[in-house]
């Protein structure tokens, strides 16, 4: 698919600067360079300046913030070549927090520091990832992404000991049996799943009311991306699919996804839910989805922009899926 990489958080081609993760001398370097800086979390959500061209926030690597934040810290990669590390400030508490809406389906509560401006605020990524540009919104999943992994993952699987983080963050390490842990990426198929002018559509249990997506499900271990999506389609509508291709991908931090945009020729319309893993689920008209996408359905709402599902099916209308 031509244009695979302009789905949200791709195409940026962020240096990753991989090569001095495990190099302390060149680690130190990085860090004390002027041109170096921090790029600042608060429970996931990146610190950013809002008013529009939004943009990812990156500070002096001596702003009295930091401060506030945990000591250890996560290179996120270099641009003109000066590093970016990224900070957690979790441990700070706001006033007046409401922790009802924090993690929720999409939080609109946005948090200020003392020590920072009035235009910066730390906003969920959820909300705001379609504002930025492709390297703020890479650099940002990328931080979002690593923190949650290190959140959920500071014991050792294999003895349950603490592990420590190393090599700039891209790895955990127990100092009891000296095992070494990586971050984790979850492959989940997204598909695109069309019978003649109609595409596939569902809805999960607890969506705001309206909405719709393509139907999308984890892939299992010993499957292909081909096999999951038959398997997933199936298991969610009861619909056969036959020729499988792949589109495009998407990184997706929430937690920490990859989605494989995949489109599959349906053998038969008939729909047969799973009310376990589905609410609903319909043939949409291309004729109808241009609605849909124009605003003007009576009871469907299009797919979040910056989502992978707005990104096909906006291609899919336009015909570029080629």
């Amino acid at each position: 698919m031509r244009h695979a990489e302009q789905v949200t958080f791709g195409g940026s081609a962020l240096d990753r600067a991989g090569e001095i993760r495990n190099d302390p001398a060149a680690l130190r370097a990085a860090r004390d360079d002027p041109d170096a800086r921090a790029i600042l979390f608060w429970r996931g959500k990146p610190l950013i300046s809002p008013a529009r061209p939004a943009r990812l926030v990156r500070l002096e690597m001596d702003h009295p913030v930091l401060a506030d934040a945990a000591e250890e810290t996560i290179l996120l990669g270099r641009e003109n070549g000066a590093a970016r590390f990224a900070f957690d400030l979790s441990q700070w508490q706001p006033e007046n927090v409401d922790e009802a809406a924090l993690g929720g389906f999409l939080d609109p509560s946005e948090q200020r520091h003392p020590a920072l401006g009035d235009d910066m605020v730390f906003a969920e990524l959820r909300r705001v990832m379609t504002w930025l540009d492709p390297r703020d919104a890479e650099l940002a999943a990328t931080g979002r992404a690593m923190f949650g992994w290190h959140r959920a993952h500071g014991f050792c699987a294999a003895c349950g000991s603490r592990s420590d983080m190393v090599q700039a963050g891209w790895q955990r390490a127990c100092t009891v049996c000296k095992a070494s842990h990586f971050p984790r990426t979850d492959p989940v198929v997204i598909m695109l799943i069309t019978h003649g002018n109609s595409v596939l559509m569902g809805r999960s249990p607890g969506w705001p009311q309206g909405m719709y997506s393509l139907l999308a499900g984890f892939v299992e271990p010993g499957e292909t991306l081909e096999a999951a999506v038959r398997r997933e389609v199936f298991e969610e509508a009861g619909v056969q699919v036959g020729e499988v291709r792949y589109l495009s991908s998407q990184p997706w931090p929430f937690p920490a996804s990859l989605m494989f945009g995949c489109a599959g020729e349906a053998l038969s319309r008939e729909i047969t839910i799973d009310p376990v893993e589905i609410e609903d689920a319909l043939w949409v008209s291309r004729e109808d989805m241009m609605e849909i996408f124009a605003g003007n359905h009576d009871t469907i709402l299009p797919a979040r922009k910056g989502a992978i599902a707005h990104f096909l099916l906006e291609n899919w209308l336009a015909d570029r899926l080629d």
